[in-house]
């Protein structure tokens, strides 16, 4: 019996990526590179403790013109909450999305975003049919979480500029945590382990603590 990747070596393993058995050298180098690997694999879920991430060390990180304090975050953890776990369900319910299909749509959320900031609007959708279905998530996410506020309150205390602050925490966190390989999801895996530990599920809202 062969390897159902390389056809060569003893496999070792099932990989419910490829519905075959597979060698260890194999479910090393061709996970989430050109496997799709179900979140819930235990030995994806064992590689993720000793994920090398790339170093943002002396990286220069986007939109650092936009000011993400400490206490904007504190004051806006329900739409953070909120617009997180939009995130997190569109893109494990729309098959193939990767970290960087997110990021994409992080990008052009905020590109759409700034334009409110100068005045004149234009919405910046990704071409990417899979970077758009997050984009799409994220921005109803965030209108109802704003008509939310105006039922309860006959006004709305979120400003664009706080959507945008949130939006930039959010791609700063993709960008500490994806670990470079084409299909990865360590992002959406740390948003996901982060829900399964809370109470109440996402859908009725949590507060949501990041790194």
């Amino acid at each position: 019996m062969e390897c159902a990747i390389c056809g060569i070596r003893r496999p070792r393993r099932f990989c419910p990526g490829v519905r075959g058995d597979i060698c260890p050298i194999c479910c090393g180098t061709e996970r989430e590179v050109t496997v799709d690997c179900p979140l819930d694999c235990e030995f994806l879920r064992e590689a993720r403790k000793h994920d090398k991430l790339p170093s943002l060390a002396g990286v220069e990180l986007p939109n650092k013109d936009i000011e993400v304090s400490e206490k904007l975050l504190r004051d806006h953890e329900p739409l953070l909450t909120h617009l997180a776990a939009a995130l997190l369900r569109a893109a494990l319910d729309t098959p193939g999305v990767t970290d960087f299909d997110v990021r994409e749509a992080l990008e052009s959320l905020i590109r759409t975003y700034r334009t409110l900031q100068s005045g004149v609007y234009y919405e910046s959708r990704p071409a990417n049919p899979l970077a758009l279905a997050v984009y799409a998530a994220v921005q109803a996410a965030s209108e109802e979480f704003r008509a939310e506020e105006r039922q309860r309150l006959g006004m709305t205390r979120t400003r664009d500029a706080d959507v945008l602050a949130l939006l930039v925490f959010l791609q700063h966190f993709e960008l500490d945590r994806n670990n470079g390989r084409k299909r990865g999801r360590a992002f959406l895996d740390a948003l996901r382990s982060f829900y399964e530990s809370a109470a109440p599920p996402p859908e009725t809202g949590s507060s949501l603590v990041l790194p």
